[in-house]
């Protein structure tokens, strides 16, 4: 067995890897950036060094640096993770050259399935059915349009390497192919190192089912059944779950067996070694006899591993670990059950409010889910920062039952009982995919969410009496706390009391000012036995507040206890209740509310990124709507378009400079005044 590993990754996936290594006894080093120097999985891992700047290519994907850390901590092998290097078969032969083992596969099954043409090309070879298109080498425009006008609009321009949806464009007609393509070649380069394409037949809302897939070197190969990953927003995994729900449960159900045959067909046509997923798409309404199409392999852990770990009582990364070491597949195919049902949720750091873009910031406070059958995989704490050079994933709460609706039912729980505040999450987003009587129903496909968008993307209505309730009780709490210093050390004076007491007026009415987005309210409240009187609008409420050990405020309106949790950081607070949360900030009645307009014209950057194409120039005339320029920010691209008719009156940054959040970016020229 391996004594002491490298893990070339950073995060929950990084965290995840030394959780396991520790229970086997094996030492762990970690590899950080100078932004990561604080970041949990430093602080949890036996040893960190230092590998370069914030940039991935400077510092994740910075092969040299690597190698050298590895050497120079002793590890005798590399733990890639997902993402980064975990999928680059120069690494792979770069470890070996080191004398260094690499936990995955031969460089060479890498090289025939991380390529996506070149991994199809394979699958044809062997009779497993792939999507009509194009996966050939040569890459010029004019080809790659000519195939696409073959294959049929509307296509799927998609990179040949790497994966999670970038590098991915959907072209609905000719017109928009040149443009689609050059996004998505510029993505791929970016991501992967790698601009080629593939051109596909774009198959309206199939689902996406994937089958786990494990080899030894001692040419062992079994499959850990399925996933379904249709939930996807972007081509990038939202939601999965295993078993999938569109197949029975009993592992002899003839869709499952030809799938996951047909998975092994593919690994074993590499010599396959090591964990490795298969990926494919199912129609649903199929064309002849094909029932699923071959999509592409990913030579690595997933993302959504723990769903396989929850339903077959399998730790993936230590099956890694030994294979790794020479050992043979611990258990044989018909050793391999399912038991009950595994979903997770991917909880991000972006704005569902605002096209998803993504949110960078400090986490305040952070409180994650516990119980039962309830899984949490984070490589975050409160009090670290989110930073636009890394995915912005928070954490993966997963949750188990013996069944679809106890496990659904279960995350619906442990979603509720999150709770953070200091960035824009998709948090309510999930609790709603969760919910969605679709969902419920098992009726997943990869067009759920662009399909019940109105549900999910509901705008919040007005903030609850509940919500108001909470924030006033947990102000009026903190009032009631003394003051620290010196001043307090005579814990009867009055003076250190902050609970608004008067002289011969210890019942004496206070008021408290509340603002959420555009609503602004007064909460007055008066003490009322061991409780309080609250004023909410017209309506007078006795309430009460008890807060327990976990740190959750029982609010009780009128006899009614709910549950609620308040974080807070400066003068805002986020209130979590009923399964849904608001931002809400505590108004100084004597200080003048700021400027709500903003300045006309200006075209603001939504978050820090790096400016890769401008698409204007000054003097040009702009329609509203008009892409103008593109940011990438967490490897993702972003176009910032036109806000009104106008023309450019100046361009404040050029392609590959970096621009920090509310940084303008461009200025149009004020509109011309009409005739009086």
């Amino acid at each position: 067995m391996l004594s002491k590993i490298l893990i070339a990754n950073r995060g929950e996936i990084a965290c995840r890897i030394i959780r396991t290594a520790r229970r086997m006894g094996i030492a762990t080093v970690a590899v950080y950036s100078e932004v990561d120097a604080a970041a949990l999985h430093v602080a949890v891992a036996d040893e960190a060094r230092l590998i370069g700047p914030p940039p991935p290519r400077d510092s994740y994907l910075n092969i040299a640096a690597i190698l050298a850390a590895a050497q120079g901590s002793g590890a005798e092998a590399i733990h890639p993770g997902y993402g980064f290097l975990s999928e680059n078969a120069d690494f792979a032969e770069a470890c070996a050259a080191a004398g260094l083992v690499f936990i995955g596969p031969p460089a060479e099954a890498i090289r025939a399935m991380g390529s996506k043409a070149t991994a199809k090309a394979l699958m044809e070879t062997r009779g497993v059915p792939v999507v009509p298109g194009y996966h050939g080498a040569e890459q010029d425009d004019r080809r790659l349009f000519a195939e696409a006008e073959r294959i049929g609009f509307p296509v799927m321009i998609k990179a040949s390497a790497g994966g999670g949806g970038r590098g991915m464009r959907i072209v609905e007609a000719a017109g928009g192919f040149a443009g689609a393509l050059d996004g998505a070649r510029r993505e791929a380069a970016g991501a992967f190192g790698d601009d080629r394409m593939l051109i596909e037949r774009y198959l309206e809302c199939p689902r996406h089912i994937e089958v786990q897939v494990f080899g030894d070197s001692h040419g062992n190969l079994v499959h850990l059944f399925e996933r379904d990953c249709s939930i996807q927003r972007r081509h990038q995994k939202v939601v999965e779950e295993a078993p999938a729900p569109a197949l029975e449960t009993a592992s002899d159900n003839p869709d499952r067996a030809a799938m996951t045959e047909a998975a092994l067909a593919a690994a074993r046509a590499v010599g396959y070694v090591g964990a490795g997923t298969v990926e494919f798409i199912v129609p649903t309404d199929p064309e002849g006899d094909d029932a699923f199409y071959f999509m592409e392999m990913n030579t690595r852990l997933q993302v959504e591993h723990p769903v396989t770990e929850a339903v077959t009582g399998i730790d993936l990364v230590e099956w890694q670990l030994r294979i790794a070491a020479g050992e043979p597949l611990p258990l044989r195919q018909q050793e391999i059950a399912l038991s009950g049902h595994a979903i997770e949720a991917r909880l991000y750091a972006e704005n569902p409010a605002n096209g998803f873009l993504p949110s960078t910031g400090t986490l305040h406070a952070l409180c994650l889910p516990q119980g039962d059958g309830v899984r949490v995989e984070s490589g975050v704490r409160a009090g670290d920062r989110v930073t636009p050079f890394y995915d912005p994933m928070i954490a993966k709460i997963i949750a188990w039952g013996e069944d679809r609706e106890t496990a659904r039912a279960r995350l619906g729980r442990a979603l509720a009982d999150t709770a953070l505040y200091g960035v824009a999450t998709n948090l309510g987003f999930l609790a709603r995919i969760v919910g969605d009587p679709e969902f419920a129903a098992g009726r997943v496909d990869t067009g759920f969410i662009e399909r019940r968008r109105a549900a999910l993307l509901a705008p919040p209505g007005p903030v609850p009496d509940l919500a108001r309730a909470a924030a006033a009780l947990h102000r009026l709490s903190a009032r009631g706390t003394s003051a620290p210093g010196p001043a307090a050390a005579d814990r009867f004076s009055p003076w250190t009391r902050l609970d608004g007491w008067r002289l011969n007026l210890d019942d004496a009415p206070q008021s408290l000012t509340f603002r959420c987005g555009a609503e602004e309210w007064t909460v007055s409240a008066r003490r009322d036995g061991g409780g309080w009187r609250l004023g909410l609008g017209e309506r007078q409420v006795a309430a009460a507040a008890e807060r327990g050990a976990d740190g959750r405020l029982a609010v009780t309106l009128d006899g009614v206890r709910l549950a609620a949790r308040v974080l807070e950081h400066d003068a805002a607070l986020a209130v979590f209740a009923a399964d849904k949360s608001w931002i809400i900030e505590a108004v100084d009645p004597l200080v003048p509310p700021p400027g709500a307009a903003a300045i006309a014209g200006r075209l603001t950057a939504p978050m820090p990124g790096r400016v890769v194409q401008l698409l204007v120039a000054a003097g040009d005339r702009v329609r509203q709507g008009q892409p103008m320029l593109v940011v990438e920010a967490m490897k993702m691209e972003h176009t910032i378009a036109a806000p009104r008719d106008g023309t450019v009156a100046a361009i404040h940054y050029a392609p590959g400079d970096l621009v920090e959040e509310g940084a303008e970016l461009i200025a149009l020229a004020a509109p011309e005044s009409g005739p009086a």
